[in-house]
C-alpha cells in the first residue's frame, strides 16, 4: 500500500508502515546525488588539458571536494539532529545546482575551487539528512530502508563516469551544466519530501518517547562497538577501492583481455555489488545485523583470497560472489551504529558516510601507489587478505530489530 498519499491541501499524508514511496524517492534523489558527484573525477583529464593544471592542482581540487564532501558530513547530521530542517536536503541540492552551474563557465584554479566546494557542500548536507529521513520511512524495517538508499547511490556512482565519457568529453566543459538538470529535478522531489517529513517531525515530536527501544549497552561497550564497525568500513571500502579502481587493469595484465571486455567484467562486480546492497537490507531486519556484519565481511573472504590464482571465468565467479556478500555491509553497519545512539542518527549517519567516502579514497591512493611499487597481481593478493578482518564483528555485542517499536526516535532537539 502506497504510505505517500496526496491530499487535498497537496500535503503527504502520513500512514503507519514503511513508506516505500519515500524511501524510492530518497533513493532516486541518491542516484542523481552520487551521479553528479561522480562526474567530478571524470572531468579531470578535460581541466588538465585545458587550463594546463599540475597534477598537484588536481589533487587540491580533489582535496577541497573531499574535505566538503566528507568532513562536514559529521558536523552536518550533527546540528540536524538537534535542529532538524525539513526542507535542508532541497536546499542542499540547490548548493549542487549552483556548483555545477558555475563548474560549466568556471575560467580557471580559484572559480573551479569554488564550484566543487559548493557541490561538496551539497553533498554533506543530503547524505546525513537523507539517512534520517530513510529511517522514519522504514517503518521498522531499517535495514532495508537504508539499502534502498545506497543502491541508488551505487548506481549513480556507476553511471556518472559513463555519462560523463557519452557527454562531456565530446562537448567540453560547459556540458557539465546539462548535470544542473539533475541536481534541479532531485531539488524538486525532495522539496516534496520535505513536506513529508516536515508532518513526520510533527507527529513524533507529539507523542511520548518510547524508552523501550533505547539502546541500553554500557558507554563502554558502545566505543567498543563503533570501533569495530570503523574497521569493518575500513576493510568493506580499501578491498572496494582495489576493485573499482584497478580491476580492469588487473584483468587485462594477467588475462590480456581488451578495454572493452575489462569494462563488463567490472560492471558485473558492481552490479552483483547493488544486488548485495539490496540483499543485506533483507536479512538484517530478519534475523540481526550483527550476523549480516559478521558474514558479509568475512564471507567474502574464500572468494577474495581465491580470486588472483583461477582463470578468467573462474576469476569473475569469485568477483561476483565476493561484491554480492561483502557488499550487503554497509547498510547493516550504518543501521547498528545508529540503533547504538538513537539519538544521534545525522551525526552517525555523517560519520560512516564520510569515512566510506574518505577511505575510499585512500585506499584507491594507497593500492596505486603500491602498484607503481610492486605490480598490479601484487596489489590483489594483498587486498584478498582484508575481509579476514571480518572476523572481529563477533565482538559485537547481539542488536536484534525491536519488532515492537516501528517509529523512529525522536529526532529533534532534546
Amino acid at each position: 500500500m502506497n504510505k505517500f498519499i496526496q491530499k487535498p491541501d497537496a500535503h503527504p499524508r502520513l500512514t503507519t508502515g514503511t513508506a516505500y514511496t519515500v524511501l524510492f524517492i530518497i533513493g532516486t534523489c541518491h542516484l542523481l546525488n552520487d551521479m553528479i558527484q561522480s562526474v567530478i573525477p571524470a572531468l579531470y583529464p578535460l581541466l588538465k588539458d585545458k587550463f594546463g593544471f599540475t597534477f598537484a592542482q588536481i589533487g587540491i581540487i580533489t582535496l577541497v571536494f573531499q574535505i566538503t564532501s566528507s568532513v562536514l558530513q559529521p558536523f552536518v547530521g550533527q546540528y540536524a539532529d538537534r535542529h532538524p530542517q525539513p526542507y535542508s536536503l532541497a536546499l542542499g541540492m540547490g548548493f549542487t545546482l549552483f556548483g555545477l552551474v558555475s563548474l560549466a563557465f568556471a575560467p580557471g584554479f580559484l572559480p573551479i575551487l569554488l564550484s566543487v566546494a559548493l557541490v561538496g557542500c551539497g553533498t554533506a548536507v543530503f547524505h546525513p539528512e537523507a539517512s534520517r529521513v530513510a529511517q522514519m520511512a522504514s517503518g521498522g524495517k531499517k535495514s532495508l530502508a537504508q539499502s534502498i538508499f545506497q543502491v541508488g547511490g551505487n548506481g549513480g556512482s556507476a553511471a556518472g563516469p559513463l555519462l560523463a565519457a557519452l557527454i562531456v568529453m565530446p562537448y567540453g566543459q560547459h556540458a557539465v551544466g546539462w548535470f544542473a538538470m539533475a541536481a534541479l529535478l532531485a531539488s524538486l522531489l525532495l522539496t516534496r519530501v520535505g513536506g513529508w517529513y516536515k508532518l513526520k517531525l510533527k507527529a513524533i515530536s507529539s507523542r511520548p518517547l518510547n524508552k523501550n527501544g533505547l539502546c541500553q549497552l554500557p558507554r563502554e561497550t558502545v566505543r567498543m562497538a563503533l570501533w569495530i564497525l570503523v574497521l569493518m568500513i575500513f576493510s568493506k571500502y580499501f578491498f572496494n577501492a582495489c576493485m573499482t579502481s584497478y580491476f580492469t587493469f588487473f584483468l587485462m595484465e594477467k588475462f590480456g583481455i581488451g578495454t572493452q571486455q575489462s569494462q563488463y567484467c567490472l560492471f558485473a562486480y558492481l552490479a552483483a555489488f547493488a544486488i548485495g546492497t539490496l540483499s543485506g537490507g533483507f536479512i538484517g531486519d530478519r534475523y540481526g545485523r550483527k550476523y549480516v556484519i559478521l558474514f558479509s565481511i568475512l564471507g567474502a573472504a574464500p572468494f577474495t583470497l581465491a580470486m588472483p590464482y583461477l582463470n578468467l571465468g573462474w576469476t569473475m565467479v569469485m568477483a561476483i560472489m565476493s561484491g554480492l556478500i561483502i557488499a550487503s555491509a554497509f547498510s547493516a553497519i550504518v543501521v547498528y551504529a545508529t540503533d547504538l545512539m538513537p539519538d544521534k542518527i545525522g551525526m552517525i549517519a555523517g560519520i560512516f558516510f564520510g569515512l566510506m567516502f574518505g577511505l575510499g579514497g585512500i585506499g584507491s591512493a594507497f593500492f596505486g601507489w603500491l602498484a607503481d611499487a610492486t605490480s598490479i597481481r601484487y596489489i590483489f593478493e594483498v587486498s584478498a587478505w582484508l575481509p579476514l578482518l571480518g572476523v572481529i564483528a563477533v565482538f559485537l555485542p547481539d542488536i536484534r530489530p525491536d519488532k515492537a517499536s516501528t517509529e523512529s526516535r525522536n529526532p529533534a532537539k532534546r
